[in-house]
């Protein structure tokens, strides 16, 4: 389901309070079928730059429209919706397939698994459309894979943002980590208290 705003998002900073952009571990994102390496970085930016073209955008190679696009995050989040803005001319993409905390999905697996959402995209060159995501299934995410698998026609497809709105967890992965280490019992430090007589003693 798609959400057509019906007032000015500059006005009422709908967006900036919700964007997930500052949790996106950006030097992480990747793309499959990328025209240009490491393009697929350049969509992710502020709401407000959403349809700035100086920034760059995502493009597939010539005569395959198919794209998929791999988008880690530094925390867990919650994922409310999504926006893509696309290219003109039939370049955006026409279908969007959404699916989570899955490492290195390529386009075989993406066309043979079940994705968590689809959704049939309407070509938003203005950036006013939001797709909403099924809330209760997109929860701590920890990454997010996006299959854009056609597009409106064009021999190659173009995305030039895609925004995400939700919420993020306080703790970032790697403190996660940290601490469930800290946690677990240290074998050597039991041995140590053993033999030096520490901890609790024998009631005989």
């Amino acid at each position: 389901m798609a959400c057509l705003h019906d007032h000015s998002c500059e006005d009422h900073d709908c967006s900036s309070d919700w964007s997930l952009y500052k949790h996106i571990d950006l030097p992480k994102v990747n793309a499959l079928n990328e025209a240009v390496a490491g393009s697929v970085k350049s969509v992710f930016r502020a709401w407000e730059q959403r349809l700035s073209l100086s920034e760059g955008y995502l493009e597939s190679n010539e005569g395959d429209p198919e794209l998929i696009v791999f988008i880690p995050f530094t925390s867990d989040v919650k994922i409310k919706s999504i926006s893509v803005v696309g290219g003109a001319d039939g370049t955006s993409p026409s279908k969007m397939r959404a699916f989570i905390n899955r490492d290195g999905i390529d386009f075989s697996d993406a066309q043979s698994m079940q994705a968590v959402q689809e959704w049939d995209l309407a070509e938003n060159l203005q950036g006013v459309l939001e797709y909403q995501t099924r809330y209760s299934r997109f929860q701590g995410v920890g990454n997010l894979t996006l299959h854009f698998p056609d597009n409106f026609g064009a021999d190659t497809t173009q995305i030039h943002y895609i925004g995400l709105k939700g919420e993020a967890t306080q703790l970032k992965r790697d403190v996660v980590a940290t601490i469930v280490y800290e946690l677990m019992p240290n074998p050597s430090d039991h041995k140590t208290r053993a033999e030096t007589g520490g901890g609790l003693s024998q009631i005989e």
